[in-house]
């Protein structure tokens, strides 16, 4: 397929991308544009922010937003109205980890508020500000970044876990109500993904966290990338996948489907 094609899976269309400035959102940003979107990059990385939308040229504008706050929210997707009349593609991908490593009889419930107050009023947000555009339109796409911890147990902290398994039913919701109006909603839930925020969690390298994904992952011989999710989300936003709604897009090499202390098929 010719790049001229594949520039036309976006081509026309405005999206908003939140944590878009790092890891998952920077590579969907790049994917995005690519594909003839024109994108705000919504984060508070503003030296990296602003770095990106000058390396893209006229397909991307940057604005500082903490997605914990509804007025950023609010105010990213009025820029993208005064900017380009409409919105097309809002991706909630913006998120924090949950550093707890304790017994849940430690927990510091401070810590359990800043992750609920950006994975998941942050999600909140964004489907909320967003269809506020879209349902005069009667068309859009909202996707949110899940996780591989949204369907499982144990394999993050309590607050990440709780977020994660809390941004499935905001998807699951906001597809019942917003699809008479046209309005899709979907999430994407990887799994490990050597981004900064995993690498600062593990206190490791980018190589240290990808042969860890290899370790624990079901399928060998390759590596789950950034821009694998990119792809992912490209296709959620793209008219490929206009008949998809209230689908969460697990991208995990089928870890989450065995126990492989049970069964036949043991390593």
């Amino acid at each position: 397929m010719s790049t001229s094609v594949l520039q036309e899976r976006l081509q026309g269309k405005v999206a908003i991308i939140t944590g878009g400035a790092q890891g998952i959102g920077e590579a969907t940003v790049r994917l995005f544009s690519k594909h003839g979107a024109k994108v705000i990059i919504a984060d508070i990385a503003d030296d990296a922010g602003h770095k990106l939308a000058e390396s893209l040229s006229q397909s991307a504008t940057y604005i500082h937003c903490d997605v914990s706050k509804e007025q950023d929210v609010r105010a990213a997707v009025d820029l993208a109205m005064e900017k380009h009349g409409k919105l097309d593609v809002m991706f909630n991908n913006a998120g924090t980890g949950d550093g707890h490593r304790n017994s849940v009889a430690e927990y510091e419930m401070e810590q359990f508020e800043r992750t609920m107050n950006v994975n998941v009023k942050g999600v909140m947000h964004g489907i909320k500000h967003a269809a506020s555009v879209m349902i005069p339109n009667r068309k859009g796409c909202i996707i949110s970044t899940g996780s591989v911890s949204g369907i499982m147990g144990g394999v993050t902290a309590y607050a990440y876990t709780a977020s994660k398994h809390a941004i499935i039913g905001l998807t699951k919701n906001g597809a019942a109500e917003l699809g008479k109006h046209g309005i899709r909603v979907n999430c994407v839930s990887p799994s490990l993904v050597a981004t900064g925020l995993i690498m600062d969690y593990a206190g490791k390298g980018k190589d240290e966290v990808e042969a860890w994904g290899c370790s624990v992952g079901n399928l060998k011989g390759t590596i789950l990338k950034a821009e694998d999710i990119a792809e992912a989300a490209l296709y959620l936003a793209s008219d490929e996948s206009k008949y998809v709604s209230g689908h969460n897009l697990v991208v995990d090499g089928g870890q989450t489907v065995v126990n492989h202390d049970w069964g036949l098929y043991r390593p």
